[in-house]
Parts: structure tokens; sequence; C-alpha cells
């Protein structure tokens, strides 16, 4: 095994045990960066004297005896929304060229103190307002779609480009481009990880989290984000917490909650199977099942949009009517679309959100996590605009990927991505754990106690 193909976990372990040097780490995932990124195309940039010289930096402190813990030496990409001191943002997009940031957003100057190694930016769908990030080719399939929007990360992190990354997720932008690249993708609760400095799409359902290749990956790096930061209006006040999942896998006790309604509605076979053989795993570990209905399922996309839209389009106000044409089709026509937006019809998705968390308050009070897929479908094809279900019913890409996961960016709750198997193309599935605000630990444990039961994953093939 190269040092590339290994999980953060495993790598930490390695390092720690002397058996690995950062050096030997960040040289082998620079090689694979030059290996896989011309047809992949997952990074913005890559700073490789950057981080050579930081692995040299932590192969010498380790060596005197200042470790700064498991992330010490480990290769990361940051999506290109999050701001690094000296680096360019670009978030994708023209309009941000020539963009440089003066300080380092709260998550990069966190992950920098735990001495993780930066080794590139990564691809955005432009300003993050989409769900394929065309720029960049899925790790499994290189004529298929990465997901979106944080597609580099999760390419990145599929093909041993990267040890973890970070995305961000304000539809489902981590999770998707997990489940559709075969990875972990974790987003946490509203606020409990900081957003000062990373680029805003909708500030009210913008999250920031880990996608990595394992789950006790993840939890390794909330533990160094999770903290209160009072330059984030949205920043949670909580006590420290150790995320880390135990060694145990039984799951006697656990209440599951298995949708009757909406999550396995308008999805591809292959993947309902894969998710409930997965959920009837959960079972034999321990843990009880209950079907559970989703509340107010027809005003979910509408409270989404209706949200997002105005947010985002007036968070570009003035480089949509400066520079229009900087911006790529898809994403200009949508933050024009927001400036037609009535008042009104926003503070009806603000009103359908607060109902709609409390609805979902109500069902968590039964359960202690919801298990259900995680996209209806696997990866599309580069050109395909739309899924067509059995009934006939017609749906967009984008739409059919954000349909599942925007109840966890309207509510606030946490979403764990696990992959859960493969599709008769090869093409990776992904389950979604969603639990109670601040109930990362339980989500974490429990998909850690399944990842841990279930036949090891290879990285894709790139």
């Amino acid at each position: 095994m190269q040092p590339y193909e290994l999980s953060l976990t495993a790598a930490a372990d390695a390092i720690r045990a002397r058996k690995l040097s950062p050096v030997e780490l960040v040289d082998s995932v620079l090689d694979r960066i030059r290996e896989v990124e011309p047809h992949l195309g997952a990074y913005v940039t890559v700073t490789a004297e950057r981080a050579r010289q930081a692995a040299h930096e932590a192969e010498r402190e380790i060596a005197s005896g200042r470790p700064r813990g498991p992330l010490h030496g480990i290769p990361m990409g940051l999506k290109d929304l999050i701001d690094v001191a000296g680096a360019a943002t670009t978030a994708s997009s023209r309009v941000r060229a020539g963009h440089r940031a003066e300080a380092d957003g709260t998550v990069a100057a966190r992950l920098t103190a735990a001495g993780a190694i930066l080794v590139g930016k990564t691809h955005t769908h432009e300003f993050a307002y989409g769900l394929t990030t065309p720029q960049t080719s899925n790790a499994w399939d290189r004529d298929r779609v990465a997901g979106g929007s944080s597609g580099g990360s999760a390419v990145a992190v599929a093909a041993g480009a990267a040890t973890f990354a970070l995305g961000t997720d304000t539809g489902g932008s981590i999770r998707v481009p997990a489940a559709l690249n075969g990875v972990v993708g974790l987003k946490p609760t509203y606020g409990l990880v900081p957003r000062h400095g990373v680029t805003s799409l909708s500030w009210s359902l913008d999250h920031v989290g880990p996608i990595t290749r394992t789950v006790e990956d993840a939890a390794l790096v909330l533990d160094a984000l999770a903290a209160h930061d009072p330059r984030d209006p949205a920043s949670l006040a909580t006590p420290s917490a150790d995320h880390r999942p135990g060694a145990d896998t039984d799951l006697t006790g656990l209440r599951v909650g298995v949708p009757g309604n909406y999550y396995f509605d308008h999805v591809a076979p292959e993947v309902e199977t894969a998710v409930r053989h997965a959920i009837d795993h959960l079972e034999s570990l321990g843990a009880r099942l209950a079907e559970v209905e989703i509340p107010m399922t027809r005003y979910v996309q509408a409270t989404q949009w209706g949200l997002m839209v105005p947010e985002a389009t007036a968070y570009h106000e003035r480089t949509l009517r400066a520079v229009p044409e900087l911006y790529q089709a898809d994403v200009r026509i949508l933050l024009e679309a927001g400036e037609l937006m009535p008042a009104g019809d926003y503070l009806r998705a603000q009103r359908a959100r607060t109902l709609m968390r409390r609805a979902w308050a109500g069902l968590l009070a039964d359960v202690d996590v919801i298990a259900a897929p995680t996209v209806p479908a696997t990866a599309a094809k580069a050109d395909q605009p739309a899924f067509t279900w059995p009934d006939g019913i017609v749906e967009s890409v984008s739409d059919a990927y954000v349909r599942l996961s925007a109840p966890a960016n309207i509510t606030g709750v946490p979403s764990l991505s696990v992959p859960v198997g493969h599709d008769a193309a090869g093409l990776p599935i992904g389950m979604q754990l969603l639990g109670h605000p601040l109930g990362e630990s339980v989500l974490l444990r429990v998909g850690h106690a399944y990842e841990q039961t279930r036949p090891a994953r290879k990285l894709a093939a790139a």
C-alpha cells in the first residue's frame, strides 16, 4: 500500500509510530496528484512547494517531541471558498480572478494549528451554486459528474489526491459528492463549525464540514474544527467534545428511524436495495428499527429554494450588476432569478423553516437517528440533464440530488453520508444518517459501527 492510500487515522498512527514521515506522506500525495489531476480536475491550484516546506517542518517538530495531534503532517485539500492567507480564493469563478485572501478563514487556521498540511484548493461548482461541479470528473468514471458543489474535495479524497478535505454544504454539497464518489461526508449541526473566512452561498443554510475516507477520520477533523468563533454570528458556544467513535460496534438499544415516505420515493432500485440492506445490517448490530413519517415533505424544495435564492443574490448583488458576463450561465440565471423573488416569498420560506424545525424536533423525539439514501441515484452522465422515474416523472439532475439532502440544511440537523455499496456499473451508493442537533457523536458511532463490520473499501482507480 502506498502512503497516499492510507486513511487519516492509519496515516496518523503510522506517523506517531515513526513508521511514516510527513515528508513521505506529502510526497506520495503530490505524486498522486500529478498522476490523476490531468483527467480528474479536482484542484484549482496545487500548493506543492508550500506543502513540502510544511512537511519538513512537521517532521522536525515530531522528531523533537512536539507533536500537535492526529492531524499533524496530514495532507489536506480545502474547497476554494475557504480563505488561506496569501492564496487565491476564486470560488472557481472568473469573478474572483486575481483575488488573494489577507488572512486564514477560521477552519483553515484551526487545521493549520493542528498540523494539517495544505496540498491545494479544490474546485467547487461556481460559488457553490450547483450540484455537479462541471470542471471535475467523477473519481470512479470520468464520463460522470463529480457531484457538487464540493466535487473537487470529494474526488481528491476518493482518488488519493488528499488524505482529507473540507467542503461546504448548503443543500447537500458535502454529502452529494461524497455519496457519488464513495467517501464519507459530514454536514455538522448548523453553527457547530464556524464559517468566518468562507465565501457564502446562503448564510442561513451554509455549513462547513469534512470529507474523508472513514468515519473515524471525519471525527478527528470535526474535533479540530468545532469551537465557538464570535466572528460568525451563527457560531454556537458549545463545550468542546471528543467525537471519536469507540471500538464497540454493538448498537443494542439504538433507535433507527426508517422513513415510510419521501426518502424512498423516486429512488433508483439499486440505491434503495443497497440502503435497505445497510439498514438491515444496523439491525443485526442490535439497533431497533421503527418506521417514521417525514413531516412537511411537500414544502421541502420550495423552502430550500425560497431561502437560498434570495440570500445568494443579496451576496452577489454588486458583482452581478457590475460584471454579469463573468458568471457561468447557469449561476447567472439563478442569481438574476433571485432579483425577481418577492420579499413575501422569502418570509414565507422563513416561516416554513420554523415549522419544519419544530416538526423535525418531534420526529427525532422518538428515534436516535434516521437512515435513508443520501441521493436517489448514482452519478449521472456529464451531459445528462435529468432522471426519468418509472412513473414518468422527469426530474433534473440537480433537483434529484438536492431533494434528499435539503431537509438537513433547512432544519440544521447533522447528517453523515457513508458508502454502502455500488450499482451494477460500479458507481458508489451512499446512506445518509440524520440525527439530533449536536448529535454528531451518535451519527459517527453508528456510521463507524457499520463501516467496521462491512467489507473494507478501496480507493477509486481514478
